[in-house]
């Protein structure tokens, strides 16, 4: 091999010659074509073993500058046999060699810019994504003590929290942090007193950086606290405007009434009645809007949407219906309404569903026991009424809250913590007015730390709760 590799370079030498071509000048061409297509290929070998994606180029690159290795060789073995012109093969040879340089530097720079990419797509990876936004209530309930929390879960008068019969004053509600108050005729003496009392409250209760529900009952007619003592707008009994059945009417009534409460201090109204009149017995009379449920559905309708365009919140009662009791459940023990589902469906359910349906904030739920629901209990101490039916069927998200706890028919029969805790593992967020507040608070709090109630169960309750009060601006 060393022979014929000698004997071709002599040949070549001389062929050279025979051109009047500088045979120093061809010789070093050849050599510079040989040596630049090696140098090219180990470099491109070389500059690939770093990068996986970009091996498949080199290799391409690496096999291109072979067969133009390859294809030099040939053309200046046939260009010397030939005798033809070697400054055709100089020619080829550097246009070859162009070819491969190019390949080559393609390639490098295929694989630079692979590798820039990389580089840069490795680095953007790496930057932290943004955080996402807290979410106040959820920060706010971790925060939050589970005697806070519990405490959260109650709505009392003001009496309640401390201070002589009738109380008008700011309620200081700091070691008792309530969820909510609700005032009586009693503690509204005037426009300015109530004013003061309200505005006070408020400010001791957002110094904890959760404010307070304050609430009365202003139906109209005569269900009215504000109306009959501070001489806000006064209304006739809601049965006077059912037989109208005018939603606009029903609108205008909700819009004053939330008017007049905002311009004192209230946030919760306790109205409108969403009840259907079906026994002449019931203790509710001309609270109702008609014997028609769709009536009923499109007044209740009206006064929600009227009260929520005033800011502030309304309050159905008295779910899962009141209207065909034949008893009163302020004074007696128990008040047992035979109805079935269906009944319920097609009747009592229908203005319910159109008060949620219209936004209202809070379904108060009563004492009766249904005989549909098959447990015996009053509704506010059933699952089958709060969970299964208030949420589960008629789709409502809002806050669940007991009628008043000290009446009879739960005062008569359940101690406070009893009755709590039922109404809580029911489904109930907000416990009205119990017999005994402390002991109530107490009872939920030992039943949190034993499993008797769950401490999630708990949370989803004030979260409803710090909900709301978040939409009315009470988180600060």
């Amino acid at each position: 091999m060393k022979f014929k590799s000698k004997l071709l370079g002599a040949v070549l030498a001389v062929v050279v010659f025979c051109t009047g071509c500088s045979s120093s000048e061809q010789s070093i061409a050849v050599e510079s074509s040989a040596s630049t297509t090696s140098s090219a290929s180990t470099s491109s070998s070389t500059v690939t073993s770093g990068s996986s994606s970009s091996s498949t180029k080199s290799s391409s690159s690496s096999s291109s500058s072979s067969s133009t290795k390859s294809s030099t060789s040939t053309e200046s073995s046939s260009s010397i046999e030939s005798s033809s012109s070697t400054e055709s093969s100089t020619s080829t040879e550097s246009s070859t060699n162009t070819q491969s340089s190019t390949s080559v530097e393609s390639s490098s720079s295929t694989e630079s810019s692979s590798s820039i990419e990389t580089s840069a797509s490795t680095e953007s990876s790496s930057e932290p994504e943004p955080a996402e936004p807290v979410d106040p209530v959820q920060a706010r309930i971790a925060q939050m003590s589970l005697k806070e929390r519990v405490y959260q879960m109650f709505f009392v008068t003001p009496e309640q929290i401390g201070g002589s019969y009738p109380v008008q004053s700011a309620i200081d509600i700091s070691d008792k942090p309530v969820g909510g108050i609700l005032c009586m005729g009693d503690n509204l003496a005037s426009v300015g007193q109530t004013k003061a009392m309200l505005s006070g409250t408020q400010e001791i209760a957002l110094q904890s950086g959760v404010g307070v529900f304050l609430a009365v009952d202003e139906e109209g007619g005569r269900v009215a606290r504000c109306a009959l003592k501070l001489g806000t707008t006064a209304f006739d009994g809601m049965a006077v405007y059912g037989a109208r059945n005018d939603y606009d009417e029903a609108f205008s009534i909700g819009s004053t009434i939330g008017a007049d409460l905002k311009s004192l201090g209230f946030n919760v109204d306790f109205a409108p009645v969403a009840d259907v009149d079906i026994s002449p017995e019931n203790e509710l009379g001309d609270r109702i809007f008609s014997d028609d449920p769709n009536v009923c559905a499109n007044m209740v309708s009206g006064v929600v949407s009227g009260l929520n365009y005033s800011g502030v919140s309304a309050t159905l009662k008295h779910f899962p219906g009141l209207g065909a009791e034949s008893g009163n459940s302020h004074t007696e023990t128990q008040i047992i309404i035979d109805r079935t589902l269906t009944d319920l469906r097609n009747t009592e359910f229908i203005p319910f569903k159109a008060g949620i349906n219209s936004g209202c904030d809070f379904v108060m739920v009563g004492h009766q026991t249904v005989t549909a629901f098959g447990d015996g209990l009053p509704a506010d101490l059933s699952y089958t009424a709060v969970t299964t039916l208030l949420r589960g069927e008629l789709g409502f998200y809002g806050i669940a809250i007991t009628d008043a706890q000290n009446m009879n028919t739960i005062s008569g029969v359940y101690s406070s913590g009893t009755a709590a805790k039922m109404a809580i593992n029911a489904g109930i967020d907000m416990i009205l007015a119990p017999a005994d507040l402390d002991a109530a608070v107490t009872a939920v709090i030992n039943a949190v730390k034993s499993g008797e109630i769950s401490e999630q169960r708990i949370n989803e309750s004030v979260e409803r709760i710090l909900r709301v009060k978040q939409e009315m601006g009470l988180l600060v």
